[in-house]
């Protein structure tokens, strides 16, 4: 028997996908702590790395929440599809 997809909220796809580009982000900067100043030529830390480790640490903590958020949304799409 084919299961059909659950009807989920366009709230959803927005909270999946703006999760999904924030951990990018933020393991990009992991990878490359530069990219602030590759991307703006601005070195707003003087070269120390702090302003990338609380950048990587915002977009993790949003990410996180982002990603519960849609999880709720997904289960209770499937909790009235069922």
């Amino acid at each position: 028997m084919k299961q059909s997809r659950p009807a989920v909220r366009p709230r959803f796809w927005w909270q999946a996908g703006f999760s999904v580009a924030a951990l990018v982000l933020a393991l990009v900067t992991v990878i490359s702590r530069e990219w602030i100043e590759l991307l703006t030529g601005w070195d707003p830390d003087n070269g120390s790395g702090t302003l990338e480790w609380v950048i990587v640490a915002v977009l993790g903590v949003i990410a996180i929440a982002l990603g519960a958020a849609a999880r709720h949304e997904w289960q209770r799409a499937t909790a009235t599809s069922g």
